[in-house]
């Protein structure tokens, strides 16, 4: 195993069909006012932890909400769960103020994101 372990799952994503609505049942349900939102997404940050909602209009395939495991070293982590045998299906990119996101599927099809905040 190589220095590359998780902090831990910080980010959830949620693909949803209607943003104004999900944003009213989220920020109910945190208390908290969205801290960014945008038509492309609408992110929240409650108990250290992110919640995302993202129009699924936008995206290819993201049917469930997906969990994004932060890591010091993205690149290295995707080399090393794709050893052990995952499956990439996004390859990290660049979302924006320099947050690496990718996602990779385990040998079920579960899909699994990792997240580098540079």
């Amino acid at each position: 195993m190589s220095d590359s372990s998780t902090q831990g799952v910080k980010t959830v994503l949620h693909p949803v069909s209607d943003l104004a609505k999900a944003k009213a049942v989220y920020a109910a349900l945190l208390g908290v006012a969205p801290q960014t939102d945008e038509p492309y997404y609408v992110g929240f940050e409650a108990a250290g932890q992110s919640i995302g909602l993202v129009p699924t209009a936008g995206q290819q395939g993201m049917t469930a909400p997906v969990a994004y495991w932060h890591v010091p070293d993205i690149e290295a982590k995707l080399a090393e769960v794709t050893a052990a045998g995952a499956t990439v299906k996004e390859p990290a990119h660049d979302v924006g103020g320099g947050r690496l996101v990718a996602t990779v599927t385990d040998p079920d099809g579960n899909v699994l994101g990792l997240l580098q905040d540079r």
